[in-house]
């Protein structure tokens, strides 16, 4: 039924219900296994609130409540049926995804950063995505080996 028959508030809901997709890398959805499992969970979390939003009886109400967790439903739903598991490195000679990397800046700064998937990275909790400037010049390197990362140099410390 078009909104142009139904209540002016129900125009006005549609518009706020109408949210667009949440963007989709173009690169490889690569996960660790706790983050395939994030996925997982944040995907169960989306479903509930849908869930949830859809009991409510007032349609404007129900409507304005669902578009988030649909959204995300969507979002989440792509990113579990596209992930690739990458197991974790068995060998700490270089920098590999699922990598913790600790690395020296040129004003003597220490980092250390795990190597993850785009979804699982948060840099304030020490993990990068493997798309990642830093992450791309990292890989493949060992310890000692010094890259270049727009006007700063790295020096890898360590690698666990």
């Amino acid at each position: 039924m078009s909104v142009a028959f139904t209540k002016e508030e129900s125009s006005e809901t549609a518009s706020e219900t109408l949210l667009p997709d949440r963007p989709i890398s173009p690169h490889p959805n690569l996960v660790t296994d706790a983050g395939l499992r994030t996925l997982e969970l944040q995907l169960a979390q989306a479903r509930e609130a849908y869930n949830a939003a859809n009991a409510i009886e007032d349609v404007n109400e129900r409507r304005r409540q669902a578009a988030g967790p649909l959204r995300d439903l969507r979002y989440f739903a792509e990113r579990v049926r596209t992930a690739q598991v990458i197991p974790y490195p068995t060998s700490a000679d270089t920098v590999a995804f699922g990598s913790t990397v600790t690395f020296s800046r040129e004003d003597g700064r220490i980092q250390k950063y795990r190597i993850v998937g785009e979804d699982e990275a948060d840099p304030k909790a020490g993990s990068i995505s493997y798309v990642s400037p830093v992450a791309r010049a990292l890989t493949g390197k060992a310890v000692g080996d010094v890259v270049t990362v727009g006007d700063q140099e790295l020096e890898i410390t360590a690698i666990s």
